[in-house]
């Protein structure tokens, strides 16, 4: 790999398939599929294909906070996308997503089904389609798709950025770490500024809006995150703390972690989630010892 401080960038860009770190056997410059795979089909109205990254647990846990609240129609079957693998490039995979990037729903509860893809619509469809986590009075409404849009919008300067530079990048470059910790810190105090002033992200209820933040930026606030949280100095960021135990105390939340996770302590990954009772008898642990 060339030394940093001496690239210049070529005239046109040519893709180097080795260069990608970490990531490089999946990473590419083109769409579509890679190969003919169709996707699996369960027994409930909802089909998710997804993987226990932060993206793929906002949806979990929504899911998750829905039947808890006594909606039955949220039943799901969450199937395993290993990204690593390729399986985001299967035909089936691409024919729900363009994009290729999990989480992706197929809601077949009405006659035509329905693909959703990108976790921020996900979250928003199914807020519409029960009538919950999502306030229909202004200005309520607005400051929570606010903060919602807030983190798709601000959120890649830390996985994109922040993570890959600093987790995963094959070797270390100091002006890139530096930007990107400098950014992520400032999105860290806006979090910690909001949450002075109030009990969750968007207000005085608990919304889509931290659903979708808790993953990100309360994984970074626990240091589960790229193992960046000394790094971040995560625990000055006290009210951000507060709400980061304050959302994860939640059986719901707990339960939607574990969802499609494939790392961590084997009582903590439930790879494939069919039914509500494959908590207590699916999760790794227990598939091993059986």
């Amino acid at each position: 790999m060339a030394d940093t401080a001496e690239y210049t960038p070529p005239k046109v860009w040519t893709w180097n398939k080795g260069n990608g770190g970490q990531f490089a056997n999946i990473n590419r410059p083109i769409a579509g599929p890679t190969h003919q795979k169709e996707l699996p089909i369960g027994k409930h109205p909802l089909q998710l294909y997804s993987l226990g990254t932060p993206n793929g647990v906002k949806v979990t846990i929504m899911l998750e906070e829905l039947l808890a609240a006594g909606h039955k129609g949220a039943e799901y079957d969450a199937w395993l996308i290993k990204i690593g693998e390729g399986d985001q490039f299967g035909s089936g995979f691409v024919d729900i997503n363009p994009n290729s990037k999990i989480p992706a729903l197929v809601d077949r509860s009405g006659k035509t089904p329905i693909r959703v893809f990108e976790s921020g619509a996900i979250l928003v469809h199914l807020a519409e389609k029960f009538g919950a986590f999502l306030p229909t009075e202004q200005p309520a409404r607005a400051e929570t798709l606010s903060w919602l849009f807030w983190q798709m919008g601000a959120t890649p300067f830390v996985g994109g950025g922040l993570g890959h530079f600093y987790a995963y990048a094959p070797i270390k470059i100091e002006y890139a770490i530096d930007r990107y910790a400098m950014e992520t810190k400032r999105q860290l105090d806006v979090l910690d500024r909001q949450l002075a002033e109030t009990e969750y992200v968007a207000g005085s209820e608990y919304t889509i809006a931290d659903m979708a933040i808790w993953p990100w930026y309360g994984g970074l606030a626990k240091g589960w995150n790229y193992g960046a949280g000394e790094f971040l100095a995560v625990q000055d960021y006290k009210n951000l703390q507060r709400w980061a135990d304050q959302i994860y105390s939640r059986p719901a939340v707990k339960r939607g972690r574990m969802v499609n996770r494939t790392s961590g302590d084997p009582e903590t990954q439930l790879h494939e989630r069919h039914d509500a009772s494959d908590f207590d008898t699916k999760t790794q642990d227990k598939l091993a010892k059986a």
